[in-house]
């Protein structure tokens, strides 16, 4: 059997970066996936190729709504080809995960192709194209998340689907319903809704985005009605059926009545579920929780202590950057090192447009707390950018200690809040206070402004710009 320092087992964003940053520390370092490419769903069924998705769909809508505004005008019909659509994804997809390939040779890590079990706490069976074993000093297990369901619902992968199916359909639905108004629900329901699709949100609570800030649900609903999506929230769904081509959804409202829904396709996304099947983590004697999660301490350690695990496998936000931050810092710790993880300082991201994006403590949840807060807010309308662009819709949100002016959250809707948020966690980590964002000098004419903006108007409800 060889033998290594560390062994991963799963190879999406928490698991090759771990593998990388072990390698780097002079540790000889294994990676198992049991897939033929490497990027774990990140990279091949989630992130990329639906980010993918969103700017060709986006291209479109650009190309039907809004061209002629902009003094563009297009002889003839502008349509869509989504297998063309779907081939760039792939393209993208498998450039991506050349990528990694290219990432472990430079690090000189051993990739092993096949599903990696426990045989005991530091002998991993890989069962791929050959059985082999091989041993570890230490293991790090990131194995990582698949699409939830509700028991009683039938996937049958063509009309019935997950986020994986709804990435490479082979025609725009004409209506479809998504049962679920989170993350994925949003991100692939506005993708079809662009290219042309009815669709239809069905969510159990009382507003999209739940876990969220409770205005960036407001804003993000009003946007996309604006854009056609129509959203059923306080809907408790009872039934999913299919017969031929149509799939009727029953669900409870609010008022206990049964209402229906009838669609060419059904999204599932109602959340990710751990995998750790065929792990055999009773060998290794390591514990699951009630969720399935894999138990670990703050410094992500099984009951087995030098079995790790990281990224969606684990407790917390099931976030790609979570799950590379968590495999830095298991590297590090293996090392002898001392990293830190700040959990509340982990950003959270929907790529819809109007982008949203959010770090740190939500108003409900200041509120339940019992934190004296002051809030600033500054709308997005009122940059001359935002103009020129006529990306107008949406706002900035900072919420700071009323007593020091510490930034406590912040959150956004609008153009490239995806990236506009990395200065609400760039200060909030050096623990700056509203007042500081504010003295700050934004480069004008930019989205960014209205970050400084509302940090003026946390400060001392002095916004410049309205």
């Amino acid at each position: 059997m060889e033998a290594f320092d560390v062994a991963v087992i799963g190879s999406g964003p928490g698991g090759y970066v771990a593998a990388i940053r072990c390698a780097q520390l002079g540790m000889k370092t294994a990676l198992i996936e049991k897939y033929n490419t490497l990027g774990g769903t990140c990279l091949n069924v989630g992130c990329i190729p639906s980010k993918s998705l969103l700017d060709s769909s986006h291209h479109y809508e650009d190309a039907i709504k809004h061209f002629e505004t902009h003094g563009i005008e297009i002889d003839g019909s502008v349509k869509v080809n989504l297998k063309k659509m779907i081939d760039r994804k792939a393209s993208v997809v498998e450039q991506t995960t050349k990528g990694i390939d290219y990432l472990m040779d430079k690090n000189k890590i051993t990739v092993l192709h096949g599903v990696g079990s426990f045989k005991d706490a530091n002998t991993i069976h890989v069962e791929g194209e050959k059985a082999q074993d091989i041993t570890a000093k230490n293991i790090i297990i990131a194995t990582g998340s698949k699409p939830g369901n509700l028991p009683f619902i039938s996937l049958d992968k063509e009309r019935v689907i997950t986020s994986t199916e709804a990435l490479s359909l082979k025609e725009i639905p004409k209506h479809m319903l998504v049962i679920g108004g989170g993350v994925i629900g949003l991100e692939l329901g506005q993708v079809y809704c662009r290219l042309g699709a009815e669709v239809s949100v069905i969510e159990y609570a009382d507003r999209i985005t739940p876990v969220m800030d409770a205005a960036v649900s407001k804003e993000l609903t009003k946007v996309m009605k604006k854009q056609g999506v129509k959203f059923y929230t306080s809907h408790k769904v009872n039934t999913v059926n299919r017969k031929g081509d149509t799939v009727t959804v029953t669900a409870t409202d609010k008022k206990e009545a049964t209402v229906s829904f009838e669609g060419d396709y059904c999204l599932v996304a109602v959340g990710r579920c751990p995998y750790t099947a065929a792990l055999q983590l009773e060998n290794a004697g390591v514990q699951c929780n009630e969720r399935g999660q894999v138990e670990v301490n703050d410094q992500l350690q099984t009951a087995t202590p030098h079995i790790y695990a990281i990224g969606d496998v684990v407790r917390g936000a099931m976030l790609a950057h979570k799950a590379e931050e968590e495999g830095v810092m298991v590297a590090e710790i293996i090392a002898g090192q001392k990293p830190h993880i700040d959990y509340n300082l982990i950003p959270n991201v929907i790529y819809t447009w109007p982008e949203v994006a959010s770090v740190g403590k939500t108003e409900e949840a200041l509120k339940a707390e019992g934190v004296a807060y002051k809030s600033g807010q500054f709308p997005m309308r009122a940059l001359g950018r935002a103009r020129a662009s006529m990306d107008t819709d949406g706002f900035v949100k900072i919420l700071a200690d009323a007593a020091t002016d510490e930034v406590l959250g912040v959150h956004m809707v609008g153009a490239r809040a995806a990236d506009l948020i990395a200065e609400a966690v760039t200060a909030m980590e050096f623990r700056a206070s509203a007042e500081d964002i504010a003295r700050m000098s934004h480069s004008h004419p930019t989205y960014a402004e209205a970050v400084k903006e509302a940090a003026l108007a946390a400060t001392d409800a002095r916004p410049l710009h309205i």
